[in-house]
């Protein structure tokens, strides 16, 4: 039986708040760490950051030798090929996901889409009404709040509640929070967004240095890259573990994968 690829999008219109970050460490956790199938469309046109970031990791990968021998123990030992990023514009992203589902001889469970932070590119409104699940960071900065809801409510009362395409349901969660925060505040804001009928993630992302580190030949431990899982050791207190676990709940995403 052909299994239902689901599509997915960290997606807000505020800018900074890692929404391609975000996409390339829950693209690499479940693909090369949970073992689901795994696909990127990069739209997020010019830049390409994801596209541009796995450019990045080959090159490193090809020249050091410490990761080439992780590269090719994954690989080899257990078979996990490197998750696919295709690059287009947001306009051209739904033809470029049902391309790479056509050409890839094994199903995917979910692909992911990079999209640009603004409403406006072309492409981007119907682009996220063809998702099944948009997942918006946010932070409790006064001035990305508002914008974040605002646009949470849109998608949420012109798309979700009319049923006006294939998006099934949008969830936001705490990102980038300073430790040092009162948890009052958090309170507050979530008693606004729970006023306004919008969902929330009970995982919270920390701030922290780390969601920025890529690959580096400076540095043997990897956190961020789009062809190895992120280090253990890492991945500790990050809650990027929890935030994948909590997803595949919200989605019902069935084990597919190599677990």
């Amino acid at each position: 039986m052909k299994k239902e690829t689901l599509f997915i999008a960290f997606s807000t219109q505020k800018g900074g708040m890692g929404k391609t970050a975000l996409t390339v460490l829950m693209a690499s956790q479940l693909h090369y760490t949970k073992g689901y199938h795994i696909g990127i469309v990069d739209c997020d046109y010019p830049q390409h950051s994801i596209g541009e970031m796995r450019k990045r990791d080959t090159d490193l990968v090809m020249k050091d030798e410490y990761f080439k021998l992780q590269a090719y123990r994954q690989f080899s030992t257990l078979g996990i090929k490197a998750y696919p990023i295709k690059e287009c514009t947001a306009d051209k992203a739904i033809d470029m996901a049902e391309e790479l589902m056509q050409t890839s001889d094994k199903d995917f469970d979910i692909i992911f889409f990079d999209l640009p932070g603004t409403l406006n590119s072309p492409g981007v409104i119907l682009t996220l009404a063809s998702m099944d699940y948009v997942f918006t960071p946010v932070s409790a900065d006064r001035v990305v709040l508002e914008s974040t809801l605002q646009y949470a409510t849109m998608l949420n009362d012109n798309l979700i509640v009319p049923q006006k395409g294939n998006l099934k349901g949008l969830y936001l969660f705490w990102n980038m929070v300073d430790g040092r925060e009162k948890t009052p505040l958090y309170k507050a804001y979530e008693k606004v967004i729970a006023e306004l009928r919008l969902n929330m993630l009970k995982t919270i992302l920390p701030d922290s240095k780390r969601f920025r580190r890529e690959v580096s030949d400076q540095r043997k431990s990897v956190f961020r890259s789009t062809l190895l899982p992120a280090d253990k050791t890492l991945l500790k207190g990050s809650n990027i573990e929890e935030l994948a676990n909590e997803i595949c709940q919200t989605i019902k995403l069935e084990n597919h994968g190599n677990q």
